[in-house]
């Protein structure tokens, strides 16, 4: 019984010393994706649901629920959001090259059609991010005719 007490005595202490190291927050301000929105030229309602079922993963501005506030919790959202950010960062969009940029909406298609994204763990605390038949299709159509623009590439002057 003695070796349960001190386990449980280190477990204790480590999870307090773990509330007092926390990851940084991915917090942005200002217009964050303005370079993105202004290319792709979302329809008002697409540009809904890329806010509220892709820009806390995807950009550098995460709004962040209670329960991050506790280790382990905050550790494993932010690797979420820092490994999102890897594969898609609205908020760097005018970094991209034309190919990249035409590559990652094709890739958020394939994504939204094979219902990889928003993750599944996402929508259990989000439930307005699960996207219904209608939205993947809005989403689908408008990444499809962007793609598109960055596929002729620039115009000749």
């Amino acid at each position: 019984m003695k070796t349960a007490k001190r386990i449980g005595w280190i477990l204790l202490i480590v999870f307090i010393g773990m509330q007092l190291y926390r990851p940084a927050k991915n917090v942005a301000s200002g217009e964050h994706t303005a370079v993105f929105l202004s290319e792709t030229n979302p329809p008002q309602e697409v540009k809904l649901i890329l806010e509220t079922t892709c820009y806390d993963c995807h950009s550098n501005n995460t709004v962040y629920p209670w329960y991050n506030n506790i280790a382990p919790v905050s550790y494993w959202l932010a690797d979420h959001i820092n490994e999102g950010k890897e594969h898609l960062n609205f908020s760097d969009w005018e970094n991209y090259t034309s190919k990249k940029k035409e590559h990652k909406l094709e890739e958020l298609v394939e994504e939204v059609e094979e219902g990889e994204m928003p993750l599944e763990e996402y929508t259990w605390t989000h439930e307005e991010a699960r996207l219904n038949p209608k939205q993947k299709e809005m989403i689908m159509v408008w990444a499809n005719k962007s793609r598109v623009l960055y596929q002729l590439g620039p115009l000749p002057q």
